[in-house]
């Protein structure tokens, strides 16, 4: 996400995040939790996302945030919205993580039944492969046997 919608969810100016951001830079290491976008980059972006016509003639490039440096953020600042964010956040992610163990065992079964129609695919390729084969061999004319006249 961009710092100016960052900013916006978290009821903070975009300057006071970029002053938070360099304040607590060991934070966001180099392109893990956050970057900053080019010049070509933010045309782009300016171009393609209405909302941000704003930038267009800023001078300054914009922060650009990963999922995981949103969550940074969000403990960096200390506006009441940044909190609640923050713990909205970690609560998200916790019941995330207990919803995938509980149906974990769903998963496991669904991959077992996944792997078994694999199997079930050449096995059936297998079969019309003999089929066709059949087929073609009937279609040739054969040697008739039995008794034959003399003429």
């Amino acid at each position: 996400m961009i710092d100016k919608d960052l900013a916006e969810l978290y009821g903070v100016s975009t300057k006071r995040l970029n002053e938070q951001v360099k304040r607590n830079i060991k934070r966001f290491p180099d392109t893990e939790l956050m970057f900053r976008l080019t010049k070509k980059e933010k045309a782009e972006v300016v171009a393609k996302c209405d909302h941000l016509k704003s930038l267009k003639y800023s001078s300054f490039l914009p922060f650009v945030f990963t999922e995981h440096g949103a969550v940074m953020l969000a403990s960096v600042l200390n506006s009441d919205k940044a909190i609640q964010m923050n713990i909205h956040i970690v609560k998200t992610f916790n019941k995330m993580r207990e919803v995938l163990l509980t149906h974990r065992d769903l998963l496991l079964k669904a991959e077992r039944v996944e792997h078994r129609i694999n199997d079930h695919d050449g096995q059936i390729e297998t079969l019309f492969t003999y089929i066709k084969e059949l087929i073609r061999e009937k279609s040739k004319p054969r040697k008739k046997i039995g008794f034959k006249l003399q003429k």
